[in-house]
């Protein structure tokens, strides 16, 4: 299929609107394109169109200047988009897992909390922890991004992105815990709980199946 083409088919077939997006399609899309295709995908500017770009983004995050772009897209206002670029770098996991931890350390890092968020979310798939290795840098960049979201001010955790964060890490600690419980849970259980959003976090992660039995 032609570059120009690309556009109009993962529209047609995108499941959109709707509640879901077609998420096997942007993963055979973020593996199959090219750079052509890519640009043509940013180009159009459509939500799952921008996604797949994204996820192809993510995924070819090897490259620096690649991860740069893809970085840029995790700050997206559209949450599609953004989950495309986790989508991405869990793609880019399977075919090369050395590859991700240090990427996602220094996201868990960045400033920007959507950046920190993609981290969390790539990271935190169970298929990508079944080492403890891996297990270690889930649940580094789920305590890394902790500590960011609670060293901002209380009105600075209000605005969209931090509470997004909060979000992802509501579900992502139990993720990455569950993939080697004994040293998680010991990270887990030295949390400030004192702080109210630490303590929702611990919370909501208490609350998931994964979490709960080992509790």
């Amino acid at each position: 299929m032609e570059p120009a083409a690309w556009p109009g088919y993962l529209g047609q077939h995108s499941g959109l609107p709707g509640p879901r997006a077609n998420l096997p399609l942007a993963a055979a899309a973020a593996i199959a394109a090219d750079e052509s295709v890519i640009d043509e995908l940013l180009r159009d500017g459509g939500e799952y169109q921008t996604m797949c770009a994204a996820a192809a983004l993510g995924r070819r995050s090897s490259e620096p200047a690649v991860e740069a772009r893809a970085r840029a897209l995790a700050t997206d206002e559209r949450w599609r988009v953004r989950e495309g670029v986790a989508i991405g770098l869990q793609l880019l996991g399977d075919v090369n897992p050395a590859v991700v931890p240090p990427i996602v350390l220094r996201w868990a890092d960045d400033p920007d909390p959507l950046v920190q968020r993609a981290a969390a979310a790539a990271i935190c798939e169970p298929r990508l922890l079944r080492t403890p290795e891996a297990a270690a840098v889930a649940i580094e960049v789920c305590r890394r991004a902790t500590d960011h979201l609670i060293a901002f001010e209380t009105q600075r955790r209000k605005q969209d992105d931090a509470r997004t964060l909060r979000q992802a890490l509501a579900y992502c600690w139990s993720v990455a815990i569950a993939a080697d419980p004994a040293p998680g849970l010991a990270v887990f259980g030295a949390l400030d709980t004192s702080d109210p959003d630490v303590a929702w976090i611990v919370n909501q992660n208490r609350r998931k199946k994964r979490l709960s039995r080992l509790l």
